[in-house]
């Protein structure tokens, strides 16, 4: 039924934020519109669009919404590369099956990293 689709994060500052989601995660810009729409390769499954906010729907609700990104490294790698790129990152939070860390972009949308542990896979 569904060959895919886009999850969209309306943003205060469109320069800013590809700059956050392109540089410093490290995600492929697959095509800009200037300030009026951008999207990037999240990963297998995952596109990310970045549209400009509105009075309707204004940048980084924190707990509206959030974005799980999975890692093809350990997680306590993945967030010291994000900690040397300035980003504040609340975790691991560690159980049995998974460990998470959570960190939010430039407005304030929650993210988080998510590693399932080996036995799990």
């Amino acid at each position: 039924m569904f060959r895919g689709g886009v999850f969209t994060i309306y943003v205060s500052d469109m320069d800013r934020s590809v700059n956050f989601y392109a540089e410093t995660l490290g995600m492929k810009l697959l095509e800009r519109h200037g300030n009026h729409w951008a999207s990037l390769d999240g990963g297998p499954g995952l596109s990310i669009g970045l549209h400009p906010a509105t009075a309707e729907v204004p940048a980084g609700r924190p707990g509206s919404t959030a974005i799980g990104l999975y890692l093809d490294e350990p997680i306590r790698t993945a967030i010291e590369k994000l900690r040397l790129a300035g980003v504040t990152i609340d975790g691991p939070v560690d159980d049995k099956a998974l460990s998470l860390a959570f960190f939010a972009d430039p407005d304030g949308t929650p993210l988080y990293l998510a590693e399932m542990k080996a036995a799990y896979r």
